[in-house]
């Protein structure tokens, strides 16, 4: 039944943007939050990461930087600077059909998405209020210290151990489970796959281990009880609904001959937060139908999965953002149409 599968695919989302901040949370404590700086204080060190996560192929990159922003450790000129350079798992097909091209065309995503992230910084000062009321923000009570590997702790805690430590510990050991017998996530064994593996082994170390205060008011108050069903409401509602359009409307016979009719069209698709549609002009342009500069708008627009998460942090951010993309790639690919022309 398709329920069961769009249940695992939020399940998977789900997961690995609570596995991001509990390690961020983690990290955080552990450094006395002074990792944030370099951060916080260089923009263009966050374009420059933004845009490396972001053309990563696949989303798990996109997530790790919803997860930085909504800590408001990115800005948001860097969280679009990351979504124009995502293309989402159509990288893993391009890379497949058309490797060079695929090369170049990230190459050009990195530069537009780092220019596109400080003209947006530069313009739009007021971002605050896309975060306003949403308590985001990793919490260091001062002077904490945390002490978070206590060898001659970790049995007294184990032995009795409470609630939010033996949920935790389920949840992850069951999260790995799923990836080990391929009931959740790639089946084989890819850098995804691995990625998740290794970061979920981390994150049970990580609850495992932690003393009772840091899991308490950081792990179980912060990050779970605050942000995870929430992101998975979303994420299920957002592909339930995508999962209706692509099964009641044929993408592919909106393609028309005028080229710049279908560059609208590859963007206005684009808005969607999911890979599938994107696939319809990859295979256009491997087959030679379409020119580079429409794949190249689409790929601009087109976040993949990226922007799910956006959806339960800020809904207006979502909204911003898909429009600035979209005004990038219609300006992007109407420029690269009239050269070619």
């Amino acid at each position: 039944m398709f329920l069961v599968g769009i249940t695992k695919h939020a399940l998977l989302i789900t997961s690995f943007v609570f596995i991001m901040m509990l390690l961020i949370e983690y990290i955080n404590v552990q450094t006395h939050g002074k990792w944030q700086q370099s951060f916080l204080q260089n923009r263009f060190r966050q374009y420059l990461l933004g845009t490396f996560l972001g053309i990563i192929p696949g989303c798990l990159g996109a997530f790790t930087v919803v997860s930085l922003y909504s800590h408001r450790l990115m800005s948001f000129g860097a969280l679009v600077a990351t979504m124009i350079a995502t293309s989402g798992d159509e990288a893993y097909v391009m890379f497949s059909l058309f490797p060079i091209k695929a090369l170049l065309l990230n190459i050009v995503l990195f530069i537009v998405a780092i220019l596109s992230g400080y003209l947006v910084d530069l313009v739009y000062k007021r971002q605050d209020v896309l975060l306003s009321g949403v308590e985001h923000e990793l919490k260091l009570h001062q002077p904490e210290v945390c002490h978070c590997l206590q060898k001659n702790q970790l049995l007294p805690q184990l032995k009795n151990i409470n609630f939010p430590r033996a949920l935790l510990i389920g949840m992850m050991s069951i999260f790995l489970f799923g990836l080990l017998s391929q009931t959740i996530g790639p089946k084989s064994w890819n850098w995804v796959k691995v990625t998740l593996f290794i970061s979920s082994l981390f994150a049970l170390f990580v609850v495992v281990t932690v003393p009772d205060h840091f899991l308490e008011e950081h792990l179980w108050e912060h990050v779970l009880k605050r942000h995870l069903l929430n992101i998975f409401l979303w994420t299920f509602g957002a592909l339930l609904v995508i999962h209706f359009l692509e099964n009641y409307l044929d993408l592919q016979a909106w393609i028309q001959s005028n080229l710049f009719t279908i560059l609208l069209i590859a963007v206005l698709v684009g808005i969607i937060p999911e890979s599938g549609p994107h696939m319809v002009f990859v295979t256009l342009f491997a087959s030679g139908a379409i020119p580079f500069s429409i794949l190249l708008a689409s790929s601009i627009v087109q976040d993949g999965h990226g922007t799910l998460p956006l959806l339960a942090v800020s809904k207006k951010g979502f909204v911003i953002l898909k429009v600035i993309n979209v005004l990038v790639g219609l300006v992007v690919g109407g420029i690269g149409l009239l050269l070619a022309g």
